[in-house]
């Protein structure tokens, strides 16, 4: 009897490790910066079958992910996607930084040790402290894998490809070519021809005419378009800015995989004995002309034309690699960009925020307290107060106590919902109120007071020229999918964090989660697939 127990327990067993997903041949993430899910409800009907249909039909789909921060931007969305923390672990909490001294606003990857290749910006993952899903795959398999990232704009490229990278590819605003930063050893010669030969963006823009797909009836998701006319966009290069406009395009995300498929052909991707990895970007935000119309046709054309485009590089993956041997992991970026003007005289709630009157009233009532030999307040930067931590240090002012009582003053402010200090995101005294504002800042280059003003208070910073910030507290659904690679299909409605979806990554490669990861693999690819 006992003999007979033995076998059974051995063939199931056996069994069961037989039915284990598989470790991916290659793993491709495609990250799409400001998608929306209520669009792609919206335009559903517009899509054929293989793109957001496919993905969704074919794949483990999870209804919407959530960002623990607020002020979620392109740098923060990506660095927290690809290493499973908040910028509060990761360090990188926006774009930019300012640099008071210089009086000048500064991205937050620029590093002056590397020089650009394709590009004058001088940039590195240097910002990023911890590791990411693809520098854990390149720890793993002791460098034998290749990890790649593409995408439009550099931050997107640089944190989803991390620092252990073979190589990080943006499109530089000014000449359309594929930049990168000499951080990464080599430019792969296929770049090279790409970036010189007659394939050449350049050579192409002339050709390039956006005008709408569909006949225009078909753009009807939207009842607030009032513009009966087709619209019709060229790019030349002897228009101001012409790369960042095509960049919000649909164009720039058929350059994306025009790209993409040079590295499926020349890459040898999945040929090794390790998995390889490609974080591939798509946009799919407004047009940048377009920034200040919420509703246009434009944005559903976008979507329509992003379809085609997750066609086609599913279908390219497919053929040289399989997507049975593939891991796709599908999502977005948790955040929409718009700069929406309202109708003169149109009654609404709300009023402007002046940082500049702020900060000046703030200093103001610091010097009646400590003294008017000094200004004690440095700067406004990204919904942050910077107190002159210097002259702090040689008054030998107690720095927690001059944050309280520049918190109090500002919060009798109108508009301001919330004043936080950074000493109390330091010590823990925080709660569920300002958890977001712990979790979306880093203590090194953190303001000391973190301000969060009433949903539809403009910001004016008194500069001529400049638009004035409407403020929007709305959440952007964004969901998750994980496809290929033995997958099975299957709808979750519940909301899953985007700190969990690195760890669920490294747990199909079978690798360790990035080193600030705190969260566990998704439950649904923990189990047999």
């Amino acid at each position: 009897m006992k003999k007979i127990l033995s076998s059974l327990i051995m063939l199931l067993a056996v069994t069961n490790l037989g039915a284990q997903q598989e470790v991916p041949k290659l793993v491709v993430c495609i990250t799409v910066d400001q998608l929306r899910g209520d669009y792609i409800e919206y335009f559903y009907n517009t899509f054929g079958e293989r793109g957001f249909k496919r993905l969704m039909n074919e794949g483990l789909m999870y209804q919407n992910i959530r960002f623990e921060f607020s002020d979620i931007d392109q740098a923060s969305a990506f660095a927290t996607l690809f290493t499973g923390s908040n910028p509060a672990f990761h360090g990188v909490h926006g774009n930019n930084i300012y640099d008071f001294d210089k009086e000048r606003e500064v991205s937050i990857l620029n590093d002056p040790e590397f020089l650009g290749n394709y590009t004058p910006q001088n940039y590195s993952p240097k910002a990023l402290i911890s590791s990411t899903i693809g520098d854990e795959l390149k720890i793993a398999s002791k460098g034998r894998s290749d990890v790649f990232a593409i995408a439009p704009d550099a931050e997107a490229a640089i944190l989803s490809a991390g620092h252990a990278a073979n190589g990080a590819f943006w499109m530089d605003n000014y000449n359309g070519k594929w930049a990168t930063t000499t951080y990464y050893k080599g430019v792969p010669w296929y770049i090279d021809r790409y970036n010189n030969g007659a394939e050449a963006l350049s050579a192409r823009l002339a050709t390039m005419t956006w005008t709408p797909s569909l006949p225009l009836e078909r753009y009807n998701a939207f009842p607030y378009v009032l513009d009966e006319l087709p619209f019709k966009y060229t790019f030349s290069e002897k228009t101001a800015n012409v790369y960042l406009s095509l960049k919000t395009s649909p164009f720039i995300n058929k350059e994306i995989n025009r790209l993409a498929k040079q590295f499926l052909e020349y890459a040898a991707f999945g040929t090794r004995s390790c998995p390889d990895m490609l974080a591939v970007t798509y946009y799919a935000g407004n047009y940048r002309p377009l920034m200040n119309k919420e509703y246009n046709r434009e944005i559903q054309d976008l979507y329509y034309q992003l379809d085609k485009d997750l066609e086609e590089l599913l279908d390219a993956v497919d053929k040289k690699v399989g997507l049975k041997n593939t891991l796709i992991v599908f999502t977005g970026t948790g955040y929409f960009r718009s700069e929406e003007e309202y109708p003169e005289g149109l009654p609404l709630g709300g009023g402007e925020f002046h940082p500049k009157r702020c900060i000046a009233l703030l200093n103001m009532y610091l010097m009646a307290i400590y003294g008017q030999d000094q200004n004690w307040v440095t700067g406004y930067y990204n919904n942050q107060i910077f107190l002159n931590r210097k002259a702090i240090e040689n008054a030998k002012i107690d720095l927690t106590a001059i944050q309280e009582k520049a918190a109090a003053f500002v919060q009798e402010f109108s508009g301001v919902q919330l004043v936080t200090t950074d000493h109390s995101l330091l010590t823990g005294d925080w709660n569920e109120g300002t958890a977001k504002f712990r979790q979306g800042t880093h203590h090194l280059g953190r303001g000391d007071l973190i301000i969060e003003l009433q949903p539809g208070w403009k910001i004016n910073f008194d500069n001529p020229g400049e638009k004035v910030k409407v403020i929007r507290n709305n959440a952007v659904i964004t969901p998750l999918i994980f496809m290929g690679n033995g997958v099975k299909p299957q709808k979750i409605y519940r909301e899953v964090k985007a700190t969990e979806i690195a760890p669920s990554v490294t747990h199909v490669l079978r690798i360790r989660p990035p080193n600030a990861s705190e969260k566990l693999p998704l439950f649904e690819l923990t189990i047999d697939n």
